[in-house]
């Protein structure tokens, strides 16, 4: 059975790059075949629901351990800051994810009077 990267290469060797090669890996059924049973199995490893899993972008293994760290961090007794920041990071594994950093940031210039 192939991997993930030896198809992705293939494609790449064949000239497909940024969109067209996201393109060409979604109508790939054996691509796919492969990516969701990693899905699957890095779900269950990290203890990601399913609505988090449609919910975040979830494209690398160290978005699972990033949400997972989150999620233990969050069961604590935090200070408002470290809310705040788990909050901000969470937002990061989002597709929109600029959108909550231009809400920080117009927050942090408000509070400056800028």
């Amino acid at each position: 059975m192939r991997i993930l990267q030896e198809i992705q290469d293939y494609y790449e060797n064949q000239g497909y790059s940024g969109d067209e090669l996201r393109k060409v890996l979604e109508k790939d059924k054996e691509y796919q075949k492969l990516l969701n049973k990693r899905k699957e199995k890095l779900r269950k490893e990290f203890s990601i629901t399913k609505a988090e899993q449609r919910k975040y972008v979830m494209s690398r293994d160290a978005d699972y351990e990033i949400l997972s760290k989150v999620k233990k961090l969050e069961k604590l007794n935090l200070t408002k800051e470290d809310k705040s920041v788990l909050k901000l990071i969470r937002t990061q594994l989002e597709y929109d994810w600029r959108k909550y950093l231009i809400q920080e940031l117009n927050k942090i210039l408000r509070k400056y009077k800028l």
